[in-house]
């Protein structure tokens, strides 16, 4: 998509290279802004202090508040304007305005979801100081941008437009987007749909958890073989390309608390890593904010909004998982039969709203569309004349909520009653919050929007002629799953299942599988103690609980041919059957595995999708776990036969086998004929990239893209390098952030991200935590004013502008 740009970057890349490398060095360099000295500011009321630490981490010190976020837009401003702004754009639906006519379908569906009504309706009901905040941050961002002049980043003047000034709508937008991003249907059911019309109840079985599968009646929802549907395309296409631009949020992570009896400190031990795309810049930008006799706070900030997500006070840390919590559902409307301006909802006829949009889009040109809304949410299919009449979209994030509010006043909460009281608009991004304190309790809180449904538990598309299947509310709060100073002594959580069969509500059946969380309470409960150094480890941990239990599977499949196997193929046997289960870059048995395990699928299913559905189901990260997961189980699957080969039935075992020979091949294809050189990190490797780094000379010139790096892991490992199968081995998604709170003492707190502070690609700090990242190191998290300026690289002092 992003390739179609360089006819419209000609000019700017043909002056920059007549120009020479003085042109260049100043289009790259010009936006870099200046860490030390004074300046004087306009809005502020008294002095603000910024220490910057090696890696340019900002400890942003102030007298107040109102002047604390102010100095909070200016800092993020200085380091991440364009990618600020490329996020407010996708929740605006205005992509294509910079990227052309590709990104118009993507744009329809981000107005679709109305992110901004619901934003506007929460500033009207937010409370004076919260508002003062997101105020004061929107005037130190624009007054940083009015600073730069002609100096703007690169990306501004590549794709040719200046960024509008940012209002705190546009803060308050960025926490619906996360909403929407880490919502499990609009990526999982569509698919599921497509699939289902393909092939047979039993293969279709097969892909789902294994409890779902047992329920015979969700599949009504499946019988309507109508082929005009193509949900797929209006939604999981769009995200993909949203995904492409490194614009998806987190959908795993990990977190985890020990309590002080299980503390070599003797104090509670907090550790988190959200997960999401790994790109350059990351999400995510580390801060600390202090104002005397007010907050005091650490962590890491989302770019575009003033508050920390995910940190620690004074007092308190947190970290945060996805729920996994399906939250929407998808009704197929019935039309009226002369009147395709009106659909049926209990006996009577009412009619859509409609809403017409104008897309601007680069080089001048606007399209204009017409959206429709029933009473549920936006009509998500886009078609006309559909058997059995269109789809709409219900979806939490359009209900009530306010997730910058908790945030808001977690970085205040002072223990588990703040910290729940602050939980409770947290609604629209379902997340399970770790915590821990300095009076050394810890505890874990569900904190998130689970819908009561009257009928069904949301699976594929039902019937939207009648209320039979919506909502009847939200679980109290006081309901959600939670837990408080557990005997165990510890609390973690892994996207994994959210509470036991006996809870009395749905939440979800598409849950990460045990292989992570099973590793983690594995090492939890293996010492007495845990200290900094065991958290550090669990981090980067590359041991796979799946190898665990596929390896000896696919063992058991190769032993009967064990005869028939090449020289070559013994060796990489023998690799298989003295493996520890570790996925580290060094290891061939890992690369083998996984090579294994990709054309195992591949084998399976391709030929009964076909190439385009089997596209669309790789793309998915969940749907081939539950298949594999399922097919171990049983040590069978309805899809072993090649539809492809009419002379020939076969079975499981020859599967197995293709894909070991295959993988066989290709590692001798890779790295030789010696086994011993075989090694997961030659075909697995970290390359962090930047939105327009796909276009190569933009990045020969700019430097947007960093190097790529062997590594270990995998999607099923603690520390997870994740890939899809759709484009293995290419690492996509993993730790967006890495950080371990030692709640006796602050300053032995330890954080890293995966680039680096600055999102300028000129910038030393660009991509300067990469290389600590990769190899599972950290920098220190300091938190006591001494510490921090005994550690300070740089010192930026902001003074009150005289009238």
């Amino acid at each position: 998509m992003l390739k179609k740009i360089l006819i419209g970057l000609a000019a700017v890349l043909l002056t920059a290279i007549a120009g020479g490398s003085y042109l260049l060095h100043h289009l790259s360099t010009r936006s870099l802004p200046d860490y030390e000295g004074t300046a004087a500011v306009a809005g502020l009321s008294q002095k603000v202090t910024i220490y910057r630490d090696r890696h340019a981490v900002p400890h942003i010190t102030a007298e107040n508040e109102e002047d604390l976020y102010f100095a909070v837009g200016y800092t993020l401003a200085q380091d991440r304007l364009w990618q600020m702004d490329l996020l407010r754009r996708v929740t605006q639906g205005r992509l294509a305005e910079i990227f052309g006519e590709d990104l118009v379908e993507v744009d329809l569906l981000m107005r679709a979801l109305r992110i901004p009504d619901k934003s506007k309706r929460i500033l009207a009901q937010t409370e004076p100081p919260i508002k003062s905040a997101l105020e004061q941050f929107s005037a130190g961002v624009n007054h940083y941008i009015k600073t730069l002049g002609d100096r703007l980043p690169p990306e501004f003047t590549v794709l040719g437009y200046e960024p509008e000034p940012w209002q705190p709508e546009h803060s308050v937008n960025l926490v619906g987007y996360m909403a929407w991003d880490l919502t499990l249907p609009n990526s999982t059911e569509p698919v599921l749909h497509k699939i289902a019309q393909k092939v047979s109840r039993a293969q279709f079985k097969e892909m789902l958890p294994g409890d779902l599968a047992r329920q015979p009646a969700v599949y009504e929802t499946y019988a309507d073989k109508d082929t005009g549907l193509n949900l797929e395309n209006m939604l999981a296409d769009r995200h993909r390309l949203l995904e492409e631009m490194g614009l998806n949020i987190f959908t795993g992570s990990n977190n985890w608390a020990v309590a002080g009896k299980k503390s070599a400190t003797g104090r509670p031990i907090l550790a988190n890593d959200m997960h999401l795309g790994l790109n350059a810049p990351g999400l995510w930008y580390q801060m600390h904010q202090k104002a005397a006799g007010g907050v005091d706070v650490t962590g890491v900030v989302l770019p575009g909004q003033p508050f920390v997500i995910c940190g620690h006070n004074r007092r308190i840390a947190w970290g945060m998982t996805n729920v996994m919590v399906d939250d929407m559902d998808f009704y197929r409307e019935t039309l009226h039969p002369e009147d395709p301006g009106r659909y049926e909802f209990n006996g009577e006829y009412r009619p859509f709203t409609t809403r017409t949009e104008t897309i601007r889009i680069k080089g001048g040109k606007e399209r204009t569309e017409t959206l429709k809304f029933t009473h549920r949410g936006p009509v998500v299919s886009r078609f006309k004349d559909l058997k059995g009449g269109p789809v709409s979209m219900k979806w939490l994030g359009n209900d009530p909520s306010n997730e910058l509010k908790t945030v808001y006043l977690l970085n205040r909460a002072g223990n588990w009653e703040e910290f729940k009281y602050a939980l409770r608009t947290f609604r629209a991004v379902s997340q399970n919050v770790n915590y821990a304190d300095v009076d050394g309790n810890i505890g874990l809180y569900c904190s998130a929007g689970i819908p009561i449904r009257k009928k069904g538990d949301g699976l594929g598309i039902v019937p939207g002629r009648t209320d039979e299947y919506d909502w009847a509310g939200v679980v109290p709060f006081e309901e959600q799953p939670h837990v408080y100073n557990p005997a165990s002594g510890f609390v973690s959580s892994a996207n994994n299942k959210t509470a036991p069969d006996s809870y009395p509500y749905y939440i979800s059946r598409w849950y990460a599988l045990n292989y992570r969380i099973g590793r983690i309470r594995e090492v939890l409960g293996s010492k007495e103690k845990l200290s900094l150094d065991d958290f550090k480890r669990l981090h980067s941990d590359f041991k796979s609980k799946m190898a665990e239990t596929f390896t000896p599977f696919f063992l058991e499949m190769l032993s009967p041919d064990t005869h028939r196997l090449s020289p070559l193929e013994k060796q990489g046997m023998d690799l298989l059957q003295n493996w520890d289960g570790v996925v580290d870059s060094s290891s061939g048995a890992a690369a083998l595995f996984e090579l294994m395990y990709t054309g195992m699928v591949e084998g399976l299913v391709r030929d009964e999708l076909g190439p385009g559905l089997y596209k669309e189901f790789a793309a998915s990260s969940m749907l081939h776990r539950y298949l594999t997961r399922n097919i171990v189980l049983k040590k069978a699957s309805a899809f072993c036969d090649d539809i492809n080969t009419r002379d020939k039935t076969e079975r499981l075992g020859d599967i197995i086998r293709q894909s070991f020979s295959d993988a066989v091949a290709r590692l001798r294809e890779t790295c030789g004929d010696n086994p011993e050189n075989w090694a997961w990190g030659e075909i697995h490797q970290l390359a962090l990239k930047h939105p327009l780094g796909k276009v190569k000379l933009l990045d020969r010139l700019l430097g947007l893209n960093d190097q790529a790096r062997p590594v270990g892991g995998s999607f099923h490992t603690v520390c997870p390098m994740a890939y899809k199968l759709s484009n293995p081995f290419v690492i996509n998604h993993g730790a967006s952030h890495r950080h371990i709170y030692h709640t006796g003492d602050w300053d032995r707190s330890l954080s890293v991200i995966p680039t680096g502070i600055s999102g300028i690609p000129a910038s030393p700090h660009y991509c300067d935590q990469t290389g600590m990242y990769a190899a599972g190191q950290y920098h220190p998290d300091l938190f006591t004013l001494g510490e921090i300026k005994g550690a300070s690289r740089y010192t930026l002092v902001l003074t009150p502008r005289k009238k």
